[in-house]
């Protein structure tokens, strides 16, 4: 288990500078014409956790979601799998994308490192090929799971406000995809993956996402 951190302990020099405790300002997330919300009020500053709690994986890689088959894998090839179909999907698809073995950012093999590039491009080309999607944007978070892991989210033609980081709060938001089109979307984006090599997978549209 982690100590809190206070502003005044012994923690780094940012740390130090933290109002723990205070409510800050949240009027920046409502500002701008990519502002999701109207008003925002923050939770309190929560004390630090350091040193972290282990991630899933860590401690027991058998725990490890990304490594376990899943039957929501909707592509794979002999060093990357790509996910998606989970139950509730507000965006035209979202997906996760991990190696096939556990490996870390910090020590992937380059053979797993140079492979990703061209898949990002080969991913982002696929998700654009969804009716009404504009872009295809790539997120790394890494706090749930320490095996690598990124997410692609497809933002919808015209939704400027989905525009940046924001857009996978929007996932939330939006009203949820029948099951059918979500089948559907996973089905366009394997396919496409699979016309330039790697397997494409029978899709499915029920569970939870990892990582």
């Amino acid at each position: 288990m982690g100590d809190d951190v206070q502003s005044g302990d012994s923690g780094s020099a940012y740390h130090r500078r933290l109002p723990i405790g205070e409510v800050l300002d949240g009027s920046p997330l409502t500002e701008g014409d990519r502002a999701a919300f109207t008003a925002v009020t923050m939770a309190p500053l929560a004390p630090m956790r350091v040193p972290e709690e282990p991630r899933v994986g860590t401690a027991d890689r058998a725990a490890c979601p990304h490594c376990r088959p899943s039957e929501h894998t909707i592509w794979s090839d002999d060093l990357w799998q790509v996910r998606a179909g989970w139950g509730r999907m507000g965006l035209p698809f979202v997906a996760a994308i991990a190696p096939r073995h556990h490996v870390l950012l910090d020590d992937a093999p380059v053979d797993v490192l140079a492979a990703l590039g061209p898949l990002m491009q080969r991913i982002s080309a696929a998700v654009k090929a969804i009716p009404g999607v504009a872009r295809c944007h790539f997120a790394r978070w890494g706090d749930g799971s320490e095996h690598l892991h990124l997410w692609a989210l497809a933002r919808p033609a015209g939704m400027m406000q989905g525009r940046g980081a924001v857009l996978a709060l929007w996932d939330d938001v939006l009203p949820a995809m029948p099951d059918a089109m979500v089948r559907e979307h996973c089905a366009i984006v394997a396919g496409a993956l699979a016309e330039h090599g790697g397997e494409a997978l029978p899709v499915q549209s029920a569970g939870q996402p990892t990582g």
